[in-house]
This record gives C-alpha cells, sequence and structure tokens, in this order.
C-alpha cells in the first residue's frame, strides 16, 4: 500500500472503536424476518444501529418480534406481512416500508422454502413453481426493485441467503436447490448491473437448526456432520457476523461474492 492510500493508526484506531454501531443511520428490510436465519439477522442489526423491517407471511409474528426489538434496542423496528412469490406485491411493500422508515439501504433476501416430496417424479407443478417462486423469483424482484432505488441514490447492500444445496443438491431437494443456485447466479448479475454504488453478496448457509430443521431426520443430519470440519450442525446465531460483515462498512470492497457459513460442509468430502 502506498503512503498516499494508508491510514494512520489513530484514524484505524478511531474507526474501529466506531464500529460498535456499525449500521448506524441504514434502514434494512429483512425478508423472513420473523424467525430462524432472518429472526437472528434482524436482531443483530436492530442492536448494530440499524431501523429494520421485518417481512414474511405472518404479520402478526412480525409485529410481535418488531415491538420487542424496538423496546431491546431503542430503535424503529416495523412489521410487514408479504409473500414474496408475488411478483407484484414487492413494490408496494418497499413504498409501505419506505413510508415509515425512510429508503432502505440495506435488503436481506431471506425468505426461503424446502418442502418435504416423495420423490422427484412425485413434485407437482404447483409445488415446484411455488419453490421457485420464494426462493428464485422474489428476491429477483426485491433485489430489482431495491436495487434500482439504492443506486439512485446514495448506494446501499443487498445480501441473498442460499444454500450449501447449491453445490451439493440431492434427489431430496433438488427444485430448491436449482433456485439456490439459480440465486447465486443473480448475485454476479446484479452487482454488475447496480455497482459501484451498491454492494451485492451472498451467504451460501449450512445445516442450521432452525424451522426448517424440523422436517429432517436429525439423526441422520447430525450423523453425517460428524465428517465437516465443524463436527456439526450450526446455530442461527452464528450466522450473524457474517451478514453484519457483508452489509456493514469494512466490507466496501467485497461485492458479487458467495461467502459459505456452513460448519465446512462445502469442504468436506
Amino acid at each position: 500500500m502506498s503512503s498516499s492510500t494508508a491510514r494512520t493508526v489513530a484514524d484505524a484506531v478511531a474507526e474501529t472503536r466506531a464500529s460498535g454501531a456499525p449500521l448506524a443511520g441504514r434502514t434494512a428490510l429483512v425478508t423472513g424476518g420473523s424467525r430462524g436465519l432472518g429472526r437472528e439477522i434482524s436482531i443483530a442489526f436492530a442492536a448494530a444501529g440499524a431501523d429494520v423491517a421485518i417481512v414474511s407471511r405472518k404479520k402478526d409474528a412480525c409485529a410481535e418480534l418488531a415491538a420487542e426489538l424496538a423496546e431491546a434496542t431503542g430503535r424503529r423496528v416495523t412489521g410487514h406481512g408479504a409473500h414474496v412469490g408475488e411478483w407484484d406485491r414487492l413494490g408496494e411493500l418497499l413504498d409501505e416500508v419506505e413510508d415509515g422508515l425512510g429508503p432502505v439501504d440495506i435488503l436481506v433476501n431471506n425468505a426461503g422454502i424446502a418442502p418435504v416430496y416423495p420423490s422427484l417424479d412425485g413434485v407437482t407443478e404447483e409445488l415446484f413453481d411455488k419453490i421457485i417462486g420464494v426462493n428464485l423469483k422474489g428476491p429477483f424482484r426485491m433485489m430489482a426493485v431495491a436495487g434500482k432505488r439504492m443506486a439512485e441514490r446514495d448506494g446501499g447492500a443487498m445480501l441473498n441467503i442460499s444454500s450449501m444445496a447449491s453445490g451439493r443438491p440431492t434427489a431430496g431437494d433438488l427444485p430448491y436447490a436449482a433456485a439456490k443456485a439459480a440465486l447465486n447466479t443473480l448475485t454476479a448479475g446484479f452487482a454488475q448491473e447496480y455497482g459501484p454504488t451498491v454492494r451485492v453478496n451472498t451467504i451460501v448457509a449450512g445445516p442450521f437448526r432452525t424451522d426448517i430443521s424440523k422436517a429432517w431426520d436429525m439423526d441422520a443430519v447430525d450423523e453425517m456432520a460428524r465428517s465437516w470440519p465443524s463436527r456439526r450442525v450450526g446455530e442461527p446465531s452464528e450466522v450473524v457476523g457474517a451478514a453484519l460483515y457483508l452489509c456493514g462498512p469494512t466490507a466496501s470492497y467485497t461485492t458479487g461474492s458467495l461467502l459459505a457459513v456452513d460448519g465446512g460442509r462445502l469442504a468436506a468430502p
């Protein structure tokens, strides 16, 4: 690094100390924000100084968490009901959030579904379209409308929550895995389209103990996890560090990236 771009030690220390509220002054919208990974991200963002809009199909659950979080952090936190698979609803949702909290400069596409089905030939067109709608079509539309607004203002950050299934698909999750693989591709495309002021990144999540995991054979999953570097399944709170980094100021040169938070699952044989 040349002397013209090097920070002084004093400047570096001051910036580090100021990072206690790295998202202060920011407004975040988190889909699937009332439970699982989305709940943990919503809590962490408010604790880091952001105002937060919590979105899911169950508005009451979002409103309940929003009230609790606002009281605990002193931030403005709102709850919103929306199905991310409904294309026309998403522009309205963004208007609704911005009317209450101001311009959104952080978007987290966390909402997702991974329904169990009996066999690949037993997957109906309705189920396939539902999986694609929530896991791919919704995030595409959210990034298109939110990213354009961010680019026209001072910029922002968009974060997708993908899955290790995008790189390790099985017959039991193939439509979901395909949607998440496509979401990884969207990350690169939107980073190109809305850069340099809007950053777009993805967390490739491994197995976490969330509501989705209740449908799993956890004995089998725990046995499989013994071959991973972590030797275990993740807890939802363990996604927080990566989310804060990718949406925060210290990731200013990170965009179009896929960050695995999977306990080493993708590194395992």
